[in-house]
């Protein structure tokens, strides 16, 4: 028996695999917006996580972390520069002093309202770039591997 893995093992990988394929697109679409973002400070990461808190009641870390598909940790790590850039607060939960809720600060809102026009020029080009059905397709897709 050959211990060679064939090649075939590899095209197959390259063709079928989803994984591969939205990893591939998720890192091309990222390089987009932090470009188009880059003006305001802002990575699309930072902009999607400044925006998830625009909402009435400041959300807990907990509730927060599956919205983004992330973990706890990972979250805590990734508010840290924009707690010390001073576009969220951190505060303990009125019912449950263990747990925090995040909000947005007035230089939060700030930011988002400022670089918000060039994320939608950034989506309007990459929407115009796609056939027609394909944004509102592509987004419901995406939505049932979530």
């Amino acid at each position: 028996m050959d211990p060679a893995l064939p090649l075939s093992a590899t095209h197959e990988v390259r063709d079928r695999c989803l994984c591969l394929h939205v990893q591939r697109a998720a890192r091309a679409l990222a390089r987009r917006f932090d470009e188009a973002l880059r003006p305001f400070g802002l990575t699309n990461g930072q902009f999607s996580l400044l925006m998830s808190l625009n909402r009435p009641e400041p959300p807990r870390i907990g509730d927060l972390a599956p919205f983004l598909a992330m973990d706890a940790s990972t979250l805590t790590a990734a508010l840290k520069p924009l707690r010390r850039r001073g576009l969220v607060s951190v505060t303990a939960d009125a019912e449950d002093a263990r747990a925090r809720r995040l909000s947005l600060t007035e230089a939060g809102r700030e930011a988002l309202k400022a670089a918000l026009p060039a994320w939608r020029a950034a989506h309007d080009a990459l929407d115009a770039g796609l056939p027609e059905e394909g944004p509102g397709a592509l987004r419901g897709l995406l939505r049932g591997l979530g």
